[in-house]
């Protein structure tokens, strides 16, 4: 039977009962949660009534990097909140988490709880929402456009996913290792749409949500073990030359080894370690893996590097690019990217900006932004830790728009029957900016990038303006000489000759790695 105790501050009601499985305290907070998995034998457990009834046993839950963990608490549009549970899904490309969220004081089990999901190496914050009746599975296409309640949703994944492990308190249960599709619907304004079809008799279930930092949430309670040099962090041996190998996040789904360059996929947890492709020419990176540096008041650490090579479709030529995976345990993922005409800071957008292929604009948040270029892209080198299981020879085709400085980024990618769209926007940085930041002032003149054709980029200050000062003469001299052509030979040294042009060309790109140079990392689903 069910003990009843006296309700915790803000919670409406709460007791608990004895596991059947091995008489340990089962705690639940909601009314709303049906399922619980005993945290000292893992029983998956689901309430019927007043009594607990053991229905198998939970997988081993995948530690991962997230500073949240059960009892942590928050505010959400002004309700306090407490994080009961969470749920891990894997995929054939890893794993990812959603926390189960109990609101204090709410009475009705539609509002009583939310799930704090992790997307594209952010955060969305989502909520049930009623479903009339699902769309049909096999109608939906990734990239088309649909509406949902009026608004706009464009349908940026469909992935085939099964739950791998459980925690604490939930609401749902999906049964263990049955695979089943999530579909993700992504709007400009931010939403994120996303249908379950996990449920029994082929139905789905709805959630509708947003983007949010954990900062904003005004989190309590986190974990205070991360960015500590943990004795019981994961390590193995490099499955090519044996070296050894420490991540830094238990949720990185690839990582390089640093002897011998091997691309390491470590998306199927620990003990599954496996050697994705051999790299034989290394690139160094200019800002070093594992340098903490701080951007817009940000203490960002950088995890990861790949560079990329572009071509347009119907040119012969292409272009190269770099990205730093940036990360910090509150904000989550971001990226530097540095391409020939410039530095920018990207971060994955949650939503997706209203757009059609073959259109020159795309609409986010109310502004439009033109298309400057499309191309595709290919993943040439790898190195360092990644939340997306980074691999040698990964393709997108990418579409970057500009409003302003600010920049979109559009990569589609199309992987064993998975195809996935994902958006980024970022904003041009100043290579003094980039330097000050990660500690290279002694290297600030060879970050300077640029079009500054047709001499190209990397030119100093300093040159610039000698080379302005060089442009004055030659006009003062060519006026001079053109003044003269009517002149008396017999009193004056005239030249006669026809007067030369000057054209000025212009490098291939522009925006600091979004277009010539690049967009964001794509990453991953979730």
């Amino acid at each position: 039977m069910a003990e009843s105790e006296a309700p915790e501050p803000g919670a409406y009601r709460a007791y608990k009962a004895a596991c059947p499985g091995c008489g340990a305290p089962v705690a639940f907070r909601s009314a709303a949660s049906t399922h619980a998995v005993c945290g000292y034998c893992s029983s998956t457990i689901v309430r019927e009534g007043e009594a607990l009834k053991r229905i198998g046993k939970m997988a081993e839950l995948f530690d991962d990097h997230s500073p949240l963990q059960l009892g942590a608490s928050g505010v959400f549009e002004g309700k306090g909140f407490t994080v009961a549970g969470r749920l891990q899904y894997a995929w054939k490309d890893g794993r990812w988490t959603e926390w189960h969220c109990v609101f204090d004081g709410e009475m009705e089990p539609s509002k009583a709880t939310g799930w704090l999901s992790e997307d594209n190496g952010q955060y969305v914050f989502m909520r049930e929402v009623p479903l009339a009746k699902a769309p049909e599975l096999a109608a939906l296409r990734v990239g088309a456009n649909t509406a949902w309640q009026g608004k706009r949703f464009q349908i940026s994944a469909l992935t085939q996913v099964h739950l791998s492990s459980a925690q604490g308190e939930l609401p749902k249960l999906p049964p263990l290792s049955r695979e089943f599709t999530v579909a993700e619907l992504r709007s400009d304004d931010g939403t994120v749409l996303s249908l379950d079809y996990g449920q029994e008799g082929g139905g789905a279930k709805a959630y509708l949500g947003s983007g949010v930092q954990l900062k904003g949430l005004q989190l309590q309670g986190l974990r205070d073990d991360l960015g500590k040099d943990e004795k019981g962090a994961r390590q193995f041996s490099c499955p090519h030359c044996g070296a050894p190998i420490q991540l830094k996040l238990e949720a990185s789904k690839s990582i390089t080894c640093g002897s011998c360059a091997s691309v390491i996929d470590t998306s199927a947890g620990p003990g599954q370690e496996v050697l994705a492709a051999l790299q034989t020419e290394p690139v160094r990176p200019t800002i070093a893996l594992g340098t903490v540096g701080t951007l817009f008041s940000v203490k960002w650490q950088v995890l990861g590097f790949q560079h990329r090579m572009g071509q347009s479709p119907g040119d012969d030529e292409s272009f190269g690019w770099d990205e730093y995976l940036l990360y910090e345990p509150k904000e989550g993922f971001a990226f530097v990217v540095d391409a020939s005409d410039g530095w920018s800071f990207v971060r994955p957008l949650s939503g997706a900006p209203s757009y059609r292929a073959g259109d020159s604009t795309a609409k986010y948040l109310g502004k439009n932004y033109t298309l400057k270029y499309q191309y595709n892209a290919e993943t040439t080198y790898v190195a360092g830790e990644f939340y997306w299981k980074a691999s040698r020879g990964a393709k997108t085709f990418n579409s970057d728009f500009a409003n302003g400085e600010t920049l979109l980024s559009r990569e589609q990618s199309k992987d064993q029957g998975t195809e996935e769209i994902t958006w980024s926007r970022g904003n041009a940085l100043d290579a003094d900016e980039v330097a000050q930041a990660f500690g290279l002032k002694d290297k600030a003149e060879d970050l300077v990038r640029g079009d500054v054709s047709p001499l190209g980029g990397g030119i100093s200050l300093k040159t610039l303006i000698i080379i302005f000062v060089l442009f004055i003469l030659l006009a003062v001299m060519l006026s001079m000489c053109s003044s003269k052509r009517n002149c008396d030979p017999e009193r004056e040294n005239c030249e006669r000759g026809n007067s030369s042009g000057y054209r000025s060309g212009t490098s291939g790109g522009s925006y600091g790695g979004w277009s010539g140079g690049g967009g964001s990392s794509g990453g991953g689903h979730k």
